[in-house]
């Protein structure tokens, strides 16, 4: 039988339309480049920030926490395309001023990008 459809033919009916919590939301990309963020408001009274793009990474040495500019996109290993288009995300290896840096969060949901030495 087709999907959606009862065995004697006819369509079931949603019971409701999804709330906009329910709904999913957009696929957001990291780029290298000038800071580009977005705040938009969620369930509760909260705030979610999304970046669209960024150079600067907080690179953590053991203790210690320096800000550093991010020179290229060295590889992605979740897709290899991303480190020819310049995006960041979780376990990129970046280059830096620093050395080579892996990201350790995920920029398009934390609005900031944290990452570590190799």
């Amino acid at each position: 039988m087709k999907l959606g459809r009862k065995i004697t033919g006819g369509k079931y009916l949603k019971r409701r339309k999804k709330k906009k919590y329910e709904r999913p939301g957009q696929k957001r990309i990291v780029k290298l480049g000038e800071k580009k963020r977005k705040i938009i408001k969620t369930r509760g009274g909260n705030k979610k920030v999304f970046l669209f793009s960024g150079k600067i990474v907080n690179v953590n040495q053991g203790s210690k926490t320096k800000k550093t500019e991010i020179k290229n996109v060295l590889e992605t290993p979740s897709n290899k395309f991303f480190a020819r288009q310049n995006i960041l995300t979780k376990g990129t290896i970046v280059e830096t001023e620093l050395g080579k840096v892996r990201i350790t969060n995920r920029p398009s949901q934390e609005g900031v990008i944290n990452g570590e030495i190799i």
